[in-house]
């Protein structure tokens, strides 16, 4: 899974850190090792998971000959410290006793995808308007962005063989995770009420997050029981021995929409989702992905041909009635309705109108990305990608659409079985078009001159 993703200068060996014999090869003729495994997703004895996984990976690194251990964990102090944070800890202090020199970066809540803190905050704010939020909400934290993370690993990298130990490392912000989730809101363009009820103890916290979040029970209540304690930079030493200067919490949300929005433009759903199953159906951060493959026996550039003509006269290949009622409703409420249709029947270009679409990637006979200009409680598009096969061509299909909040949500899964049964239908006539007696593709109207001197035609 990962060969495909990294550069032909990268090796990728496997290993199991709950497997010390598998680790040898891995670590063989490493100078630096970093380790950024957390166990919290197994559902009992994280912590003794943890404990053992590092304890294995140390003396593993150790026997290789391994220079240095580079080790991303949690900030927070005291006694009171919860069993998630101890452990992120104790695991620092793990690695450090196995002899090899070893930096732990501990940070706070970490902006960006994937980071389970953040999809927890995001989660609560874009499904709830009115929130009732226990006490864990005012709780300070210095948030940090992921790129920020990454500097500091990578200059963790490049210290002196003499620098070792903690670093505690942090955003420019010291904030509470109420004023996370309203910048949150307010760069999504979401207005949220935040009513705050003492009352509700980690495990009943845990149980209401499991209904409207993508986190299990025991997650949520790890994540809970850590976010009652402060995760504050006390120690100002990394800023001393590193030259990384964090951005502010706010910036380091803005930076992480954008870097989703920018991946999602350049994912490739042939690769990423393979083989899945046609109708593959899931959320992907706040976005909801419908993909759905079809493989038909001709060449590629016969099956993109159906791909390339849809819209405007040639229809949707299936449901063309449901199709423009969505267009009239859209008039109605304000948007460009189905009556745009598209500047050539056979040519499109980067930035045509396509009916309620406008065209934002077109690299023929391989992709075809529309984005969604209809009124909608969120964003959406629709993507068409063409590959060879060893019996002709695969088109895959891909909806996805980013949600706005619960009236998105609600939006979505209310008309989720029409989309499944017209998305469904699309694929199977784009694919019988591709499969009839290819078209040549006709040559783009002549446009006429311009005398660019003077500005007339």
């Amino acid at each position: 899974m990962l060969a495909s993703r990294v550069q032909g200068s990268t090796s990728v060996v496997g290993g199991d850190v709950s497997d010390p014999a598998t680790l040898g090869a891995a670590l063989a003729n490493v100078h630096t090792a970093f380790y950024l495994v957390h166990s919290m997703d197994a559902h009992q004895e994280f912590a003794h998971r943890d404990r053992e996984g590092a304890a294995g990976f140390g003396s593993a690194a150790k026997a290789a000959g391994v220079r240095r251990i580079v080790y991303l964990g949690g900030l927070g102090k005291g006694p009171g410290l919860s069993e998630h944070l101890a452990s992120r800890q104790e695991v620092g202090r793990v690695l450090a006793e196995s002899g090899v020199p070893t930096i732990e970066l501990r940070a706070s809540i970490v902006i960006g995808s994937g980071s389970l803190s953040f999809e927890m905050v995001r989660a609560l704010v874009e499904r709830l308007p009115v929130m009732v939020t226990p006490r864990w909400v005012s709780t300070r934290a210095q948030p940090i962005a992921i790129e920020d993370v990454i500097a500091y690993l990578m200059a963790a990298l490049d210290a002196p063989a003499e620098v070792a130990g903690v670093f505690e490392i942090g955003g420019a912000d010291v904030v509470s995770y109420r004023e996370i989730m309203r910048e949150y809101a307010r760069q999504r363009g979401l207005r949220r009420w935040l009513i705050p009820v003492p009352v509700l103890t980690p495990r009943l916290s845990s149980r209401w997050l499991r209904l409207i979040t993508p986190l299990h029970a025991a997650v949520g209540r790890a994540l809970i029981d850590g976010v009652r304690n402060e995760t504050v930079v006390v120690d100002d030493r990394a800023r001393r021995q590193f030259s990384v200067r964090p951005i502010g919490f706010a910036e380091a949300i803005a930076r992480a929409l954008r870097n989703e929005d920018r991946a999602f433009a350049e994912t490739r759903w042939c690769d990423a989702l393979g083989d899945r199953p046609a109708g593959a159906h899931a959320p992907a951060g706040t976005r909801i992905v419908d993909s759905r493959a079809a493989e038909v026996a001709c060449g590629p550039e016969q099956a993109f041909g159906p791909i390339r003509r849809i819209g405007g006269d040639a229809g949707w290949y299936f449901g063309n009635g449901l199709w423009r009622m969505r267009g009239w409703l859209d008039l109605l409420i304000g948007g460009p309705g189905l009556r745009r249709g598209r500047r050539d029947p056979e040519a499109l270009r980067v930035g045509d109108a396509l009916d309620f679409w406008r065209v934002e990637a077109f690299e023929p006979p391989g992709v075809l990305r529309l984005a969604a200009e209809m009124r909608l409680p969120g964003r959406a598009w629709l993507q068409f990608e063409v590959e060879p096969t060893g019996a002709g061509a695969r088109i895959r299909q891909t909806a996805i659409f980013d949600p706005l909040g619960l009236a998105g949500l609600l939006y979505w899964y209310a008309l989720y079985p029409i989309h499944r049964l017209i998305f469904a239908g699309m694929l199977r006539g784009i694919a019988a078009a591709a499969v009839r007696s290819p078209v040549t593709p006709r040559a783009p109207r002549p446009q006429p001159r311009t005398n660019e001197a003077e500005g007339h035609p």
